[in-house]
C-alpha cells in the first residue's frame, strides 16, 4: 500500500526527472520536449516494478541525452534495494555502464577516447549510480535484518510463553496426582469405615443418622476432590464419575448447602431477594464457594447460632451473605484446631478479587459474625428463576478455550500442538542459526559497500586534485601563443607549449579550417569567456616538421 508521503515523493520526483528531460530536448522542438518528459516520467515509476531494466534504460538514454542524468541516481538507488540477487544486481549495473559508456564515447568523441576523459566518465558513473546503489542495498538489508529480529523476538516470547504453559501443565499433574494420593486415599477410608459403622446394630437411629451424614459429606468431598483433579489436568475431565452426576457448584447449589446443614441439626434460613440474574461461571462458582465457607465457619465457630445465607441480586452486582447470631454452646474450633489453617477467609478474597468482586468480613452488633461477598453479573439474560443459571454452573470450572495452557507435549515427541500450531524443539536452534548466517551476511555487505564507498570517495578527490592540476597544466597565456612564429621547428613549438591538454583535442563547436595533411594540437587559454558553455583556445598544426599554421578562436566545448 501506497502512503501519502510516497505518493507525493513518487509525484515530485517524476516531475522534476520530466522536467529536466523536457529541457535537455528542448533543442528538438516541442515533440522533443513532450517525448523526454513522458519517458522519465514513465521510466521514474517504473523503477519500483522493473528496477534493472529501467536502470539499463536510463543510463543509455544518459549516454545518448544529458537531460536524463536525474533518472541515473534514482535507477541505481531502486535496483540496489530491490534487486534481491546480489548476481542480478552486478550485471545489471555492468550492463548499464556499459551502455552508458559506450554511447556516451560514440556520441561525444570522434575516434577512441582519451583514457582519461574515460576515467572521468566511469568515476562519474560510479558517483551517481552506483553509490545510491549501495546505500539503497546496505538500507535495505538492514531493513531486512530488523525484520528478522523482531521476528525472532516474537517468536522467542512464543516459545517462551509455550514452554512456560507446559511446565505450568507439568505442575498441576503433579499437584492433581499428589491429592488424588494423598487426600483421596484418606477420604476413601473415612467413607467406606462410616459406612461399615452405619450398619452397625449397637448404634441408636440419632447416632446412625449422624454417621450417614458424615458418610455423604465424605462422598462429596470425594467428588469434589476429583473435579478439582479433572480441573488440573489437561482435558479438564472430572475422573471416572457418571456425566450429569456430579452436584450443582453454583449459585442453586447453596440450596443443597443449607439443606445439608439443616440436616446436621444447624439453624439455617435461605433467603432470596431481586430478580435471578446470570452470572459469569467463574462468578457463580465463587457464590458458590462463598456460600459455603462462610457456612462452614459459621457450623464451626458457631454452634447453636441462628444463620442466614441471602442471595441478592442487586441493579449491579450478586450478594452473597452469611450472618449468625453467635455462639450459644462450645465452639468446634479453635486457634489450635488442626483443621483449620486460618486462610478460608483469605481464599475467600482471592477468588472474589479474580472474578473481578470484592469481600467482607467482620463481627455484627448483636455478637455474630458476617461474610458477604459482592460479585459481577455476566453476559448472559436475565432469567427468572435459578434453574437455568444452576445448569450453567454444574460442574467443575474449565477455563475457556482462549485462556487454556496448550496441551503437554508429547514424551517421546518434540511438540507442543497449541492455538499457533505445532512446536518444533530444534526449531530456535535453527532460527538462532539463520539470524546468525544474516547477521554475517548483512556485515559483510556492509563492510564491502562501506569499503567501495571510501574507494569512491578517494578517487573522486584524486581525480578532482588531477583535473586542477591538468587544467592548470593544459593552458597557454596569450603572451605565449603570440609569440609562436609560424614556419618554426616543430619540435621546439611543441617543447615550449604546455603538456596537458585536458579535453580540448576535441570539441562540439565549430573551428577554423584544419590545413590538409597536418596534425594539429589545441591548447585552453588562461583568459576564458565569462559564458560558461564557451571556451577559447589556442591550435598549433604541424606539416613537414615545422608549423605550419595557428589559430586563437572561441567556441562551444
Amino acid at each position: 500500500m501506497w502512503t501519502w508521503r510516497r505518493i507525493i515523493g513518487e509525484t515530485v520526483a517524476a516531475t522534476a526527472t520530466g522536467a529536466v528531460a523536457a529541457v535537455g530536448l528542448s533543442e528538438f522542438g516541442g515533440p522533443g520536449v513532450v517525448l523526454g518528459a513522458a519517458t522519465a516520467g514513465t521510466l521514474c515509476v517504473a523503477r519500483r516494478v522493473l528496477p534493472a531494466s529501467v536502470l539499463v534504460a536510463s543510463s543509455a538514454l544518459a549516454g545518448l541525452v544529458g537531460g536524463f542524468w536525474l533518472l541515473m541516481p534514482l535507477a541505481g538507488w531502486s535496483a540496489g534495494g530491490r534487486v534481491a540477487a546480489a548476481r542480478r544486481v552486478v550485471a545489471a549495473f555492468a550492463v548499464s555502464y556499459v551502455a552508458h559508456a559506450s554511447l556516451a564515447v560514440g556520441l561525444w568523441w570522434r575516434g577512441a577516447p582519451d583514457p582519461r576523459t574515460l576515467l572521468l566518465l566511469t568515476v562519474g558513473f560510479v558517483a551517481s549510480t552506483v553509490l545510491p546503489g549501495l546505500v539503497s542495498r546496505y538500507r535495505a538489508q538492514r531493513r531486512a535484518l530488523l525484520d528478522a529480529l523482531h521476528e525472532h523476538n516474537e517468536q522467542l516470547l512464543r516459545e517462551r510463553e509455550m514452554i512456560a504453559s507446559h511446565w505450568r501443565l507439568r505442575e498441576r499433574q503433579r499437584i492433581a496426582q499428589d491429592m488424588h494420593d494423598s487426600i483421596g486415599h484418606r477420604l476413601a477410608l473415612i467413607t467406606v469405615q462410616t459406612g461399615a459403622l452405619e450398619v452397625d446394630s449397637g448404634l441408636t437411629d440419632e447416632q446412625r443418622s449422624r454417621v450417614g451424614q458424615l458418610r455423604e459429606s465424605a462422598a462429596g468431598a470425594m467428588h469434589e476432590l476429583r473435579e478439582v483433579v479433572g480441573v488440573l489436568h489437561e482435558d479438564g475431565s472430572g475422573g471416572d464419575r457418571p456425566a450429569g452426576t456430579h452436584p450443582a457448584r453454583g449459585v442453586a447449589g447453596v440450596a443443597d448447602l443449607v439443606a445439608a446443614a439443616r440436616r446436621a441439626g444447624a439453624t439455617v434460613e435461605l433467603r432470596r431477594t431481586g430478580v435471578a440474574r446470570a452470572l459469569d461461571p467463574a462468578a457463580d462458582h465463587a457464590a458458590y464457594r462463598i456460600a459455603q465457607e462462610a457456612l462452614t465457619n459459621a457450623l464451626k465457630h458457631a454452634p447453636g447460632a441462628r444463620v442466614v445465607v441471602e442471595l441478592r441480586y442487586e441493579p449491579d452486582a450478586f450478594v452473597a451473605e452469611v450472618a449468625d447470631t453467635g455462639a450459644t454452646g462450645p465452639a468446634g474450633g479453635d486457634a489450635h484446631d488442626p483443621v483449620g489453617g486460618g486462610q478460608g477467609l483469605t481464599g475467600l478474597r482471592e477468588r472474589a478479587r479474580l472474578v473481578g468482586g470484592l469481600l467482607h468480613s467482620g463481627p455484627t452488633g448483636d455478637g455474630g459474625f458476617r461474610v458477604a461477598g459482592m460479585l459481577p453479573y455476566g453476559t448472559g439474560r436475565d432469567t427468572a428463576d435459578t434453574t437455568g443459571a444452576a445448569e450453567a454452573s454444574h460442574g467443575p470450572t474449565v477455563p475457556a478455550a482462549a485462556d487454556r495452557p496448550p496441551p503437554r507435549a508429547a514424551a517421546t515427541g518434540g511438540t507442543v500442538d497449541g492455538a499457533r500450531g505445532a512446536f518444533d524443539w530444534q526449531a530456535p536452534h535453527q532460527r538462532q542459526q539463520e539470524l546468525t548466517t544474516a547477521m554475517r551476511r548483512n556485515w559483510r555487505g556492509v563492510a564491502i559497500g562501506c569499503g567501495t564507498a571510501t574507494l569512491c570517495a578517494a578517487v573522486l578527490v584524486a581525480l578532482g586534485l588531477w583535473a586542477l592540476r591538468e587544467w592548470d597544466a593544459s593552458l597557454l597565456s596569450p603572451e605565449a601563443y603570440a609569440a609562436v612564429e609560424v614556419g618554426a621547428d616543430e619540435a621546439e613549438v611543441r617543447a615550449g607549449l604546455p603538456e596537458g591538454s585536458f579535453l580540448f583535442e576535441d570539441v562540439a563547436g565549430p573551428e577554423p579550417p584544419r590545413p590538409p595533411g597536418a596534425e594539429c594540437v589545441v591548447r585552453g587559454s588562461t583568459e576564458q569567456p565569462d559564458d560558461p558553455a564557451l571556451v577559447a583556445l589556442f591550435r598549433f598544426c604541424f606539416a613537414d616538421g615545422r608549423l605550419a599554421r595557428k589559430d586563437a578562436f572561441t567556441t562551444e566545448l
